[in-house]
């Protein structure tokens, strides 16, 4: 029986696989680095361990370091999670040749299948070794990881150069590894993916289907379980071929087999050797724990001969620091609060106050609404999506909502393109009317003192207060009077520091106001309160291009100096931060006047980086 578990991963997954340790009765160890000394992970488990640094590469990369981690904090069990070193064979072995349990599956079947390359040859596919204009457009790929990291899309052969280039950085910072092949790219094919669950006495479960089609960056946004839409007879033929694949390499443990479907066909993509950042979806449908399933297996013990049912219909949503609005940047910053009804399930790897630092992926949490139908689960997400408190860096809230209710997706009809054909739509900026007056009336009843505030036989002269929304300024009037605040065509019904209620057309609208330095949150709209007059030491050249978020160059375009010429759109140095690249590009046409960073060098948010005179 397995009585420590050290898990070698961080965040959300270290979390939930805890949660299950404890619920067993199994001690648990974290690992940390030195940017996670104080996350959520490090604090909940029962023992933790330091890896020295930051960068994944020199923590949660290292096997020599986890390995020893483990025999030093008396753990007799070693759980991968998802990402890292989850499906590396070689740390697979190191664990049980340190005389550990690995709760994975053997270190054969995943170097058969961690490998995408290896995994196609065994599937009887091939990928492409020398492209030409038919083959266009192609996908470049990471061999090794998933979550989208090492992806890029090349539709013209020119780009397929700097597509490798990039893709093969990216796949090594993020696991270690940076082999990459090219295979062609199916447009506007659905994402759905088969779970499979296997004992080491040839017990193999296939667990339902599941459609992962809205993506970003080739990275999951929203999953559901079951994949809705497919027929009985496509839906067998992905259980056989699943069950197939798994047996053909004598698996063990929690994995997925993934495909694109297109015009009724099932294409084979891969198999994932680990749990998937989405399971929760199917443990809902299915009434399991995957994890206490994982930790049975790896106890020996056997499955029964056939799944339990599937009854109702789950919906998850990948909760990030992010701002899709601009190219889906990640935030940092302090989670100043994040709370959901207890109608849904939420995983994270975060607790109020805790930092989003610029090391690690984005993701704050998985949402996951359950119910006897689609329709229901969905509107079950969406609603408490729309109703969470969240205050803090700029997330993906507003888009899950919107994505939620789009035709598209209620109808079942998505597909891997729907943030390319509707991005725009759903990220135009929507924000609420009067939550500028609301933070200004909060703000003047925290600040007013007797005397100077409230009751007044004669009204005061006109207050004005400041607002940044949704990158516009907003100027807010208002007075103290006989009976109270007054705002121009708005009659105030109560005012506190923290609640405001205003009648406007005869309906009284309620809102809750917080305040974190200048930070205002006023029910689900956020704001920063200004000064008074702008600081003038504050303004940058015209055509200053500054750091959308903070983070490493790793690369600068060759034969850029200033003076050269620019066109609009043009790359002028990549970013990695959160572990993924992020293209600089110049805003306009003109002339580099001033560059100002080197590769390696460490940026700020709103760091200068270059200034391009427009022409």
């Amino acid at each position: 029986m397995i009585g420590s578990v050290l898990v070698a991963n961080r965040g959300e997954i270290a979390c939930r696989v805890f949660r299950t340790c404890r619920e067993l009765g199994i001690r648990t160890v974290a690992v940390h680095s030195d940017a996670d000394a104080n996350a959520r992970h490090a604090r909940v488990a029962d023992a933790a361990v330091r890896l020295p640094g930051s960068a994944p590469a020199d923590t949660y990369l290292r096997a020599d370091l986890v390995v020893k981690a483990a025999l030093d904090a008396g753990a007799d069990a070693v759980h991968p999670g998802y990402g890292f070193l989850s499906e590396n064979a070689d740390f697979a072995r190191a664990v049980l040749d340190a005389g550990l349990t690995w709760i994975g599956p053997p270190p054969e079947a995943i170097e058969a299948m961690a490998s995408k390359t290896r995994a196609k040859e065994l599937m009887g596919l091939k990928p492409l070794h020398a492209v030409t204009e038919t083959d266009l457009p192609v996908l470049v790929k990471a061999a090794a990881g998933g979550g989208g990291r090492g992806m890029r899309i090349v539709r013209r052969l020119d780009e397929l150069p700097a597509a490798l280039e990039g893709a093969r950085a990216e796949a090594a910072s993020a696991f270690g590894d940076g082999e990459v092949f090219v295979e062609p790219y199916i447009e506007n094919g659905r994402h759905v993916e088969v779970q499979i669950l296997a004992d080491a006495h040839g017990t193999v479960w296939a667990l339902g289907t599941r459609d992962c089609s809205l993506q970003r960056r080739h990275q999951k946004v929203v999953e559901e379980a079951p994949a809705p839409g497919l027929s009985a007879d496509l839906t067998e033929e992905l259980r056989i071929l699943s069950v197939r694949a798994a047996r053909a390499v004598r698996y063990v443990g929690a994995g997925t087999v993934e495909y694109l479907v297109a015009d009724g066909r099932a294409h084979f993509l891969e198999m994932n050797t680990r749990l998937q950042v989405e399971h929760p979806v199917t443990e809902a449908v299915f009434g399991l724990d995957l994890v206490a399933e994982q930790i049975r297996i790896a106890e020996g013990r056997t499955l029964d001969a056939e799944p339990p049912p599937a009854h109702g219909h789950a919906v998850e949503a990948r909760l990030y620091a992010e701002d899709p609005s601009r190219d889906w940047s990640p935030q940092t910053g302090t989670l100043h609060r994040l709370a959901l009804p207890p109608s849904v399930r939420l995983d994270t790897g975060y607790e109020d106050g805790d930092e989003i630092g610029v090391h690690y992926d984005p993701m704050l949490a998985k949402v996951v609404a359950y119910a006897p139908t689609r329709e229901e689960a969905i509107r079950k997400l969406a609603g408490a999506l729309r109703g969470a408190t969240l205050h803090g860096p700029t997330t993906n809230r507003d888009l899950l909502v919107r994505s939620l209710h789009h035709e598209e997706f209620v109808s079942g009809r998505m597909d891997t393109a729907f943030y390319d054909r509707h991005l725009t739509e759903l990220t135009d900026p929507v924000s609420e009317e009067y939550a500028p007056l609301a933070a200004a009336l909060a703000d003047a009843s925290a600040n007013s003192r007797p005397g100077f505030g409230g009751w007044r036989n004669v009204p005061s002269q006109p207050q004005l207060r400041r607002y940044e929304m949704a990158g516009e300024e907003h100027e807010v009037h208002y007075r103290w009077t006989r009976t109270g605040l007054e705002a121009d065509g708005v009659r105030v019904i109560h005012t506190d520091a923290g609640s405001v209620v205003l009648e406007v057309a005869g309906v009284q609208r309620k809102f809750t106001v917080s305040r974190y330095g200048d930070e205002v949150y006023v029910n689900t709209t956020a704001l920063r309160s200004l000064p008074r007059f702008p600081d003038p030491t504050t303004q940058h050249a015209p055509g200053s291009l500054l750091a959308p978020m903070p983070g490493t160059v790793v690369r600068v375009a060759e034969g850029l100096t200033v003076g050269a010429t620019v066109e609009a759109g043009q790359p002028l140095l990549w970013l990695e931060a959160m572990k993924m690249e992020h293209k600089i590009t110049a805003p306009h046409a003109g002339t580099l006047s001033a560059w100002e960073v080197v590769p390696g060098q460490q940026v700020t948010v709103a760091s200068l980086l270059a200034v391009v005179e427009p022409t």
